[in-house]
């Protein structure tokens, strides 16, 4: 029997049984804005990281912290920010709490927020200089899809004129299952302002060396020759400073001081810029004396057997794969096994696995910043497989549905996979122990999206390259139309 044929009825190992159950839990549910609701502190906080726009090196430009005023076309604008927090259930003797950033039906994914502040940013600037920028961001997928959203609803609201700002986004052709249609794909004139474009290499994190490339080589001469501006803006600052929300949301609706229990956060990573966004804001809460260092909440990593880096660099300090325990198969299930290390998926459909390709950052720069916090304030990593996360679907389903979330009958219908990912790490980790028992578990519910909640972009609306001239050709000639 193939792996992906088995049913919900095969027996499962002690360390792995379902016999306790996940208990759905009815609360009131906290809505908010995380942005707008904290505009005074993020503002304060981007204007002290950016102090001044940098322009004395075109491959390293960038926009400065400046936010626009909040005026009602900016509250319009911020308006996707939305977040809300729910008690959906009870594990064993652990209740589990869901931040839900996933709210904005135009990414389905927590990139919205560091996207809105990127593209606000960049409006701001282009109002106070009159000088057009071009942003360029590789991504996996939901990352160059929210800076879309964002151009768009920017350009909707009246922050900025098309010819003024654009966004061009570097995506893994291997990832196009993940990148949807949207304002800007609709409009031929968007279209070719805002080139979506896909390079087919062999490894999908590459698009970040091809675009640091094409940074290098063509921001002077897209300037000198267009008078645009090039803002690279895969940068860990960009994202940090949007996530402190988190903390300061949690804060303001179910602070961690006030709870009965310590708690521990969970998150599907790649690179933990969200967890690490988190942690910051926890920092301003503890610096300022809002809340006590000693309740900071322990964190939980949760990867794939596709990227498990920063699982292995919590675990022994570095990323040598040669660390994931050997998986060894079963002829009679199709299934591949391990016992001995409860970090990792006990069984699996293949040691290989690439779950979501989202999640396809190998030797993330953000590990040390990462391990040294959980090795600080506690919490532990775990690695999950599809397998797992198809057996748990079942159990699962209940709580996302009654948190806001179409989920499909068939889970071959999903296409990000990264809050069942988190919710599948969570109970491994409170049955293999990796979960301290004392600990409630809040889920960052950092991304979820199905077939019915995308149009799929077509070939004619990506386009292929494979070099940094590639690239430049086509932003060039959006930016000759202009």
């Amino acid at each position: 029997m193939h792996c992906a044929t088995i049913k919900r009825s095969v027996v499962l190992s002690r360390t792995d049984r379902l016999d306790a159950g996940v208990v759905p839990t009815a609360s009131a549910v906290h809505t908010g804005n995380l942005i707008t609701d904290f505009y005074d502190e993020i503002r304060e906080l981007s204007a002290a990281t950016w102090q001044q726009p940098v322009r004395d090196d075109p491959a390293r430009f960038g926009v400065g912290g400046a936010l626009p005023d909040l005026t009602p076309a900016v509250r319009q604008y911020f308006e996707a920010a939305e977040v809300s927090w729910h008690e959906v259930g009870r594990y064993r003797d652990h209740q589990l709490m869901l931040l839900n950033l996933a709210r904005n039906p135009g990414t389905n994914t927590t990139k919205t927020f560091a996207s809105l502040l990127i593209v606000a940013r960049a409006a701001e600037f282009v109002r106070q200089h009159g000088e057009p920028v071009v942003i360029f961001s590789p991504t996996s997928a939901n990352k160059g899809t929210a800076l879309r959203d964002a151009l768009a609803r920017a350009v909707a609201c009246g922050l900025v004129e098309p010819e003024e700002l654009r966004v061009v986004v570097l995506a893994p052709a291997a990832n196009a299952a993940k990148l949807r249609t949207d304002t800007l794909s609709a409009d031929s004139r968007l279209a070719e302002l805002n080139p979506l474009l896909t390079y087919d290499g062999p490894v999908a994190e590459n698009v970040k060396v091809l675009g640091r490339r094409f940074v290098d080589d063509y921001a002077a001469p897209l300037h000198r020759r267009h008078g645009r501006h090039l803002w690279y803006s895969l940068d860990l600052d960009n994202y940090l400073i949007a996530d402190v929300g988190r903390a300061l949301f949690e804060n303001a609706v179910a602070p961690v001081d006030k709870a009965d229990r310590h708690r521990t956060h969970a998150h599907a990573v790649s690179s933990a810029f969200g967890l690490l966004g988190y942690h910051f804001g926890r920092d301003l809460l503890e610096r300022s004396g809002k809340s006590d260092p000693m309740r900071r909440p322990h964190s939980l990593l949760v990867q794939h057997l596709g990227t498990p880096d920063m699982v292995l660099h919590l675990q022994h300090g570095d990323f040598d794969r040669n660390r994931v325990p050997q998986y060894r198969p079963d002829p009679a299930t199709g299934e591949y096994q391990q016992r001995s290390d409860l970090h990792f998926p006990l069984r699996t459909c293949h040691p290989g696995e690439v779950l979501d390709p989202t999640f396809y950052t190998r030797r993330p720069t953000t590990a040390n910043r990462m391990t040294d916090i959980i090795k600080r304030y506690g919490g532990s990593g775990v690695v999950v497989s599809g397998l797992e996360c198809r057996e748990r679907y079942a159990d699962l389903t209940p709580l996302l549905a009654d948190a806001g979330f179409r989920v499909p009958d068939d889970p071959s219908a999903v296409r990000e996979w990264s809050l069942m990912m988190a919710f599948t790490g969570v109970l491994n980790g409170i049955d293999r122990g990796l979960v301290d028992p004392a600990h409630d578990v809040v889920v960052h519910g950092s991304g979820w999206y199905s077939d019915e909640d995308m149009t799929p972009l077509t070939e004619a609306g990506m386009t292929p390259v494979s070099s940094a001239d590639d690239i430049f050709t086509h932003v060039s000639a959006g930016s000759a139309s202009c």
